[in-house]
């Protein structure tokens, strides 16, 4: 049976005089997104759920006001998800090179399948919204037991009721952040399945 991968979504809002502000952030090569992360081996997802919530907002002093449920997320067509930090090989064959690492979480394209292992490609572009060139791209083969197709989303709702910036920067997962609050009724293109994840807040609010 494939392990799940967990993953949770921070919906942070605070009180406008046109409704209500969220919490939004600009990744310097991935668009504008909602905080998000995946839940650790052994964690609780409501503790991860903070957790990510203070990493990538810098806001240490939220309040957390309900879960709002949990969704299956199947990946992309052809992709799959890194279901433990696993090393990548140069050949399917756990004594060849092993001369990267992929860390749990992490959306991976199947290439193809032999003897217990799996090629598969990761690449980042320098802009999601209006790619230019690739980054970078890792190619190799994961055994078979570090892949899985079973996802779980968990969503959680903040509020945020102290003054704070309009806009700050963040420094976390070896990116610097741009941090923006934006009125509920009126965002900013999000990127998908992101943008999905926003309905979902608006037919809870």
């Amino acid at each position: 049976m494939k392990q799940t991968v967990h993953k949770v979504t921070c919906f942070i809002l605070r009180k406008a005089e046109h409704g209500a502000d969220l919490l939004l952030f600009r990744h310097p090569y991935a668009g504008i997104q909602i905080p998000a992360g995946t839940v650790n081996p052994n964690e609780d997802p409501q503790a991860a759920a903070i957790r990510e919530a203070r990493e990538e907002s810098g806001l240490n002093r939220l309040n957390l006001v309900r879960w709002l449920g949990d969704e299956p997320e199947p990946p992309r067509k052809e992709h799959m998800v890194i279901v433990t930090p696993t090393a990548v090989y140069a050949r399917p064959d756990p004594y060849s090179f092993a001369w990267a690492q992929f860390r749990l979480g992490l959306l991976v394209k199947v290439l193809r399948s032999a003897d217990g292992f799996t090629q598969v490609s990761y690449q980042e572009s320098n802009d999601v919204e209006n790619p230019q060139y690739v980054t970078y791209i890792i190619t190799g083969w994961v055994p078979d037991e570090n892949l899985t197709d079973q996802i779980t989303r968990h969503f959680y709702l903040f509020e945020h009721n102290l003054e704070s910036p309009e806009r700050w920067l963040v420094d976390t997962d070896y990116h610097k952040f741009k941090l923006f609050w934006a009125p509920l009724v009126d965002l900013p293109p999000i990127i998908p399945p992101q943008d999905l994840w926003v309905k979902k807040l608006v037919e809870l609010n």
